[in-house]
């Protein structure tokens, strides 16, 4: 199959060029765009386990317990026993991380909304939808 037939390579330039460009503007408010994911994630779901983080961020467990190491090292994020299950660490965000996050996620927004900019209404669902068949397709052939 000849690579300009290949929509892998598309889709994978795509998401480069957007994870450039997000590197770009978070990183004045020093964070990555992993670090940024959590942030927003915690920031919406404040107390939630690394567990359910990683999985939300799209990323591994280990991954993600170096990304709330460094969060927390910068006192971005506290991690706190659960009141019932003192295993599982509740993760919030400190009045510094909602700082750093407001900051970062004016760029992180800018970035978003050109990018919506580029596609008319209709353009932008019908996106959203073919990437879901993708996403849908790609799951299903997965071996396990």
């Amino acid at each position: 199959m000849p690579v300009g037939e290949r929509l892998g390579s598309y889709l994978k330039d795509a998401s480069n060029a957007l994870m450039a460009a997000k590197h770009a503007v978070l990183k004045p408010a020093g964070l990555t765009v992993p670090q940024y994911a959590a942030l927003l994630q915690l920031a919406e779901n404040p107390g939630m386990p690394a567990a359910a983080l990683a999985r939300a961020c799209r990323v591994t467990a280990p991954t993600m317990n170096t990304i709330l190491k460094n969060l927390e090292q910068r006192a971005l994020i506290t991690r706190t026993p659960h009141a019932w299950h003192r295993n599982v660490l509740e993760t919030r965000l400190t009045e510094l991380g909602t700082d750093t996050l407001a900051r970062a996620d004016e760029g992180a927004v800018r970035v978003e909304r050109g990018l919506s900019a580029e596609f008319t209404e209709e353009e932008r669902a019908q996106l959203i939808a073919l990437l879901g068949r993708c996403e849908a397709y790609l799951g299903a052939v997965r071996p396990e």
